[in-house]
């Protein structure tokens, strides 16, 4: 049995609101969802989602391998870009054929993903984030009472510019939440706007009203330093790592007692989390995993002893793209479709003549010059 190639296809996903955080908004609410769709000598084909512009550059490490030797596979993959690097986009296209593996190996087994790799149960407890930075307080309550119906207990909230802003909001969003818990579970977000000092200052200022259970990207990525001394500062637990890239990326920030919950991001792939799970779960450390359209790495979700909660971005998956998957009382019931559960109507998105973009100039994947440090909370002069 031999890998024999590739098809990429890209789809949108349409969110039907803006979506955004403190760096910027999409206002029109439709993204890109690249597919990437390996393919073997014996007609099963790997579903993997995120983006994959570097495929060309890790496929010869996986052409004419055996699709079921997913560790060594993704071993692989990494020791073929080893001298030019195996960060950023790269590592998005590893992470992206690993889960096509991943998906090709299930199929082959017969079973689905979670059950494969030893998970018992099918349900995976997640919260709501529905990236947020773009509504007004209406629009966001109406919206988390939607979610409430489906019994969610927990939420996370985009903000970092306007404290008592944060504040309002993240009462109103426990609010909508009471129906079905006394103390529901709130988490915030910053997106790596503030300095170490701001974090701890904003978060203060928070917690006097609300109990944070995580505060999330306080300070840039890579920093240490500011990680943990924000961990120190202040109550609540602190949530980093959905940008980091391997696990020399995350070892200084465990060493060092910087983070409190280890966060591998959907799109980097199932290997990533499971070896970043085994990391945290050394260390008697969480994870929780950054969400992604159609929630892939749910099914290694299942199958960890030191998952906490998973994030879900969205109620429905992108066009042409169908899972075997419900959302439901507070998190994602996996079903029993062999491997990951993903169908593509390719027909269907070949037609379309739709298209999205994540880096438009004032999204949040394209951070303002004026992030960082302000002498006042909306950043005006």
């Amino acid at each position: 049995m031999k890998i024999t190639g590739y098809r990429s296809l890209t789809t949108v996903c349409d969110w039907k609101r803006p979506i955004g955080d403190v760096n910027g908004v999409i206002a029109s609410g439709v993204t890109e969802v690249p597919i990437l769709i390996l393919e073997t000598d014996v007609g099963v084909e790997g579903v993997g989602l995120g983006g994959h512009a570097d495929i060309d550059r890790v496929f010869p490490a996986l052409e004419g391998n055996d699709p079921r030797t997913v560790a060594a596979l993704y071993d692989r993959m990494q020791a073929h870009v080893f001298k030019s690097g195996h960060c950023g986009s790269v590592f998005g296209a590893i992470g992206a054929a690993d889960m096509a593996l991943w998906d090709i190996k299930g199929k082959l087994a017969g079973e689905p993903l979670w059950r494969l790799l030893g998970g018992a149960d099918r349900f995976v407890p997640g919260y709501a984030s529905v990236l947020d930075g773009g509504l007004d307080d209406e629009v966001l309550v109406a919206l988390y009472r939607t979610w409430a119906e489906r019994g969610f207990t927990a939420a996370k909230l985009k903000g970092g510019r306007d404290v008592e802003a944060d504040i309002r909001r993240l009462l109103a969003v426990r609010d909508a939440l009471l129906v079905n818990s006394h103390k529901p579970a709130l988490m915030f977000d910053a997106n790596e706007s503030w300095s170490r000092k701001q974090a701890v200052r904003h978060v203060a200022a928070i917690e006097e009203q609300v109990d944070l259970t995580w505060i999330e990207e306080p300070v840039r990525r890579w920093d240490v330093d500011g990680h943990r001394a924000v961990t120190e500062s202040v109550r609540a637990s602190v949530a980093s790592g959905e940008n980091l890239t391997g696990l020399e990326q995350f070892r200084p920030f465990v060493a060092a007692g910087a983070i409190d919950i280890l966060q591998p991001g959907s799109c980097w792939g199932i290997t990533h989390f499971l070896r970043v799970a085994n990391l945290a779960r050394a260390f008697d450390l969480p994870v929780s995993p950054v969400g992604y359209n159609g929630n892939p790495v749910s099914h290694a979700a299942a199958s960890v002893s030191n998952h906490i909660g998973h994030e879900i971005q969205n109620l429905e998956p992108p066009f042409g793209i169908t899972v075997d998957q419900e959302i439901e009382n507070g998190g994602i019931r996996l079903g029993d479709e062999p491997g990951l559960g993903i169908k593509i109507d390719e027909p269907g998105i070949g037609a379309s003549r739709r298209a999205g973009a994540w880096t438009v100039p004032q999204g949040p994947h394209v951070r303002p010059e004026r992030a960082g440090l302000r002498l006042v909370p909306d950043g005006r002069e």
